[in-house]
């Protein structure tokens, strides 16, 4: 699975607003790995005004020095039972 910091370095130079197509083709232009186009691939087709919004959408890893078990321990953790998972405190 990427992660968010590879999805933002083949975006680096992208001019928004973009498309997911305009997105994916400027990936594949810098040689974006099969992962990252993967994610990218799985956008909602609407516009993004930056790649803050690319990076939210996008199927990524957001953490990937967490581990499984820390993820599903923060998950049961009660405290945070209203916030989406990625949004969480790791």
């Amino acid at each position: 699975m990427a992660t968010d910091d590879e999805v933002t370095q083949y975006l680096s130079a992208m001019d928004y607003p973009a498309d997911k197509e305009a997105i994916i083709r400027e990936a594949q232009r810098v040689g974006a790995p099969y992962e990252v186009l993967r994610a990218l691939r799985a956008l909602p087709p609407v516009q993004y005004a930056n790649t803050n919004q690319v990076v939210r959408s996008a199927r990524t890893e957001p953490a990937p020095e967490v581990g499984a078990a820390e993820r599903a321990a923060k998950t049961r953790d009660k405290r945070h039972r209203r916030v989406a998972r990625d949004l969480r405190s790791i």
